[in-house]
């Protein structure tokens, strides 16, 4: 039974964040969805996970499914400074900024919240929250456009 646990986090990895991915090459992002990116903690190189649109003015909400276990988050920890990438189409674009990990926010909270703001938030937050583990919410302060 213990490989039924990581069906989930496999399936999303080797399945649908490709996919998400190739969609945004395509200049075709899923509606929703925000494509993060962060520095390998060990390469240097940069690292691209599709997320939830978690835009908000100035201000960028994450909830990691996994916690500090996420490689996305442990990437955060070594360099903070980040990009997301929003809007759709010919709209999107990248935003830099610097993230942080917030211990005492409630991520279940965060991810109602979003939800509530629009029909394809609700849907992405509902698909993500499927899988939490342990989620943490960060919080990315996005640079002035």
């Amino acid at each position: 039974m213990s490989w039924l646990a990581g069906m989930p986090r496999a399936l999303q990895q080797r399945l649908i964040n490709p996919i998400v991915r190739r969609a945004w090459n395509w200049k075709l992002p899923i509606p929703g969805d925000a494509l993060l990116e962060t520095t390998g903690r060990r390469t240097g190189r940069p690292r691209y996970t599709p997320v939830c649109d978690g835009l908000d003015g100035d201000i960028f909400w994450l909830v990691s499914q996994r916690g500090r276990r996420a490689d996305w988050v442990r990437n955060v920890e070594a360099d903070p400074r980040v990009r997301v990438k929003v809007g759709g189409g010919p709209r999107a674009r990248w935003r830099a900024g610097t993230a942080r990990m917030l211990e005492d926010d409630d991520p279940r909270e965060r991810q109602r919240m979003f939800g509530r703001s629009s029909f394809v938030r609700r849907l992405c937050v509902r698909t993500s929250k499927a899988m939490n583990a342990s989620p943490l919410t960060v919080r990315i302060d996005l640079d002035s456009p």
